[in-house]
């Protein structure tokens, strides 16, 4: 919360503020709070290692977020390194168009068939998460208009949905404060409510809850009209809105009602594929849902390099794959589609997975996360400890019976990441919530005493909070 140069070693000061300040005057930050950053600017991450980062200044922190979902394998894992090394001296970069092709991008897109839902065996690289989301929705259009039925356009998402923040991909969010003053494809996207159990009505079951959700899928096709909504796109469970797990059931019953009106169903398991919740994928194995599409990115790579990728089923292949007529391509696609460092480190990522037996570890270490979480509800700040094994969140509140929201001035959830990093762990502050999503090689240890500093952390909140006059 404060400039580095307030906390600095002597010894280091000059050099690590000069970095400070190159940073703070020409990088522009994504989610940048402007009313903070031109005098705090940001704290320099230089080093890391395993289930830790460190500073410009030597302070080291439990990373409580893997870097941004994303680092799975953890921090510093020089076989990946060298994997990436050797693939950039050998060949670092060619082109994929037309009739050419690399190694790894062959091998992983094999590796990613073996690993998904058996319909889908077919991959189409980006570069991450937004541009995976973006690139899926043209191929869907064009699938649609491939088969004679070009007025398949509507896509529906979800209120408090992230899919990223490329055009399209940023009108498929849902997250109303991401797109203040941005434009958005209103004409393309229909969002319909989130699956919010902890802010459900008050005499409403969890089975009711999920027929009014489903109800609400149904009555939107019936106004919009099937033929005209090409598909439906859902986080098996929501990330940055909120960490929220739907109702039991809720995904297969919304796709069953997609399969019947013909629309298209595509996960975005850019957060919760590659182990986070104890699965490659979590459609299948958790929800029980066989997608059309699978999104993915970040623990794809573990952030080791840029790297995004849509599977697509063998139905919408067949499709996808017939020329449109004599000397027609499918003509679309990036420069760095399958780039093969990135698909170099990605291999050697889900070989470490895999070898270390990392799923089984998130399948064991998971809910004993979720059970030490839940001791944190006795802080009087604390209204919903939610989430799945390693993806979890604490929503903050001003009253927990009412569950109603302190003002965002008193930026409750800034407060508590910033109590946190001052004893060693870095969380994610979302305006209340507290998001934790670590390295996916987390032990009950540390687990233990992250929840401690979050003990700590919270108190020191609620303290500040009525110093401030908030509570």
């Amino acid at each position: 919360m404060n400039a580095p140069i307030s906390r600095s070693h002597p010894s280091q000061s000059e050099d690590v503020q000069s970095l400070w300040q190159k940073d703070r005057d020409h990088f522009i930050h994504p989610f940048t709070d402007f009313s903070l950053f031109h005098e705090q600017g940001c704290d320099l991450i230089t080093d890391s290692d395993g289930i830790y980062v460190e500073d410009a200044y030597g302070h080291r922190y439990i990373d409580g977020i893997a870097g941004l979902w994303c680092v799975n394998v953890g921090h510093g894992r020089g076989e990946i390194g060298q994997a990436m090394a050797d693939q950039a001296t050998r060949m670092a970069y060619f082109s994929t168009f037309n009739n050419l092709s690399n190694a790894p991008a062959a091998e992983l897109a094999a590796k990613l068939a073996e690993l998904a839902p058996a319909h889908l065996n077919h991959v189409f690289y980006s570069c991450g998460g937004s541009a995976a989301n973006d690139a899926t929705i043209r191929l869907v259009h064009y699938y649609f208009n491939r088969v004679g039925k070009p007025h398949k356009k509507r896509i529906l998402s979800r209120n408090n949905a992230y899919h990223g923040t490329t055009y399209l991909a940023a009108s498929l969010t849902g997250i109303k404060s991401n797109n203040w003053d941005f434009d958005t494809l209103d004409h393309l996207v229909t969002h319909l409510s989130e699956a919010n159990l902890y802010r459900r009505p008050e005499d409403m079951s969890e089975a009711d809850y999920c027929d009014s959700l489903v109800s609400e899928l149904e009555e939107t096709i019936e106004r919009i009209g099937a033929d005209n909504i090409a598909a439906f796109i859902a986080e098996p469970i929501m990330g940055a809105g909120g960490v929220l797990v739907a109702p039991d059931g809720y995904h297969a019953r919304m796709q069953a009602v997609c399969r019947a009106n013909d629309i298209l169903y595509i996960a975005d398991e850019v957060v919760t594929g590659f182990g986070r919740l104890g699965h490659f994928f979590a459609s299948e194995a958790v929800f029980d849902t066989q997608p059309d599409i699978i999104n993915v990115a970040k623990g794809l790579s573990s952030g080791y390099a840029p790297l995004g990728a849509t599977l697509i089923s063998d139905e919408l292949y067949e499709v996808l794959s017939t020329p449109q007529g004599p000397g027609g391509v499918l003509s679309t696609g990036f420069t760095y589609s399958g780039h093969p460092v990135s698909c170099a480190a990605a291999l050697k990522n889900i070989e470490i997975i895999e070898r270390e037996g990392i799923c089984d570890n998130v399948r064991e270490t998971g809910p004993y996360l979720e059970r030490r979480l839940k001791t944190l509800a006795h802080h009087e700040t604390v209204g919903d400890i939610r989430g799945s094994h390693f993806m979890l969140c604490i929503e903050n509140v001003a009253d927990k019976t009412s569950k109603a929201l302190l003002p965002v001035e008193a930026r409750v959830g800034d407060r508590v990441a910033f109590e946190a990093q001052q004893r060693g762990l870095i969380i994610r502050p979302v305006g209340h919530l507290n998001i934790v999503s670590p390295p996916l090689i987390w032990d009950r240890d540390v687990v233990d005493r992250v929840v401690d500093i979050l003990d700590e952390s919270l108190a020191a909140t609620s303290q500040t909070l009525k110093d401030d006059g908030y509570l």
